[in-house]
């Protein structure tokens, strides 16, 4: 798992929200085109003016090219594990 870090002074809940949605839709392109990638969540922390991402993916270098494609900017990427399983997979 990903964890893509974005800071964004100035911008509205809703248009954090936009840019997250317009790099959710570009993981499904990359992994039509055969790119380890997968969408999972993302965060949004108003107070911050910041989101944060989270991708399951094969490399750092698919989630780059998920932004790339979306044309957006972030500050960081890490690898992340996760320390409890996520709701949906328990019920």
């Amino acid at each position: 798992m990903y964890l893509v870090e974005h800071y964004r002074p100035g911008l509205s809940p809703e248009l954090l929200a936009a840019a997250a949605a317009d790099v959710r839709a570009a993981a499904p392109a990359l992994a039509a085109e055969g790119r380890s990638i997968t969408y999972v969540r993302t965060t949004i922390v108003p107070g911050d003016e910041s989101y944060l991402s989270f991708f399951e993916a094969g490399s750092e270098e698919d989630v780059r090219a998920a932004y790339v494609r979306a044309g957006l900017v972030f500050e960081r990427i890490s690898a992340a594990i996760a320390a409890e399983p996520d709701l949906k997979e328990m019920i």
